[in-house]
């Protein structure tokens, strides 16, 4: 599969940032630094994070046969939300 269209995240402070790294990394998902990628159950997703825009740019790279982008992406879209309004 190709990756699916990048989202972009607005509004995320460096505080808010290193609540969502904790979040992935309490859920099994090897998060670090400002950029970078982590695979999962066969999802492959790819993170950059800019302190000075703060802004988050999440792509799904890749997804298994039984599981849509489409999917990842709202998955994805709830995580960020739920770190966010935490």
């Amino acid at each position: 599969m190709a990756a699916s269209t990048p989202q972009v995240f607005s509004g995320i402070t460096p505080a808010k940032y290193a609540k969502l790294i904790e979040k992935a990394n309490t859920a099994g998902v090897a998060m670090s630094g400002n950029s970078g990628r982590a695979s999962r159950m066969g999802v492959e997703v790819e993170w950059n994070y800019s302190a000075e825009k703060q802004e988050l740019v999440l792509t799904c790279l890749r997804t298994p046969i039984f599981m849509s982008a489409g999917n990842v992406n709202a998955r994805l879209q709830e995580l960020v939300n739920q770190a966010l309004q935490a």
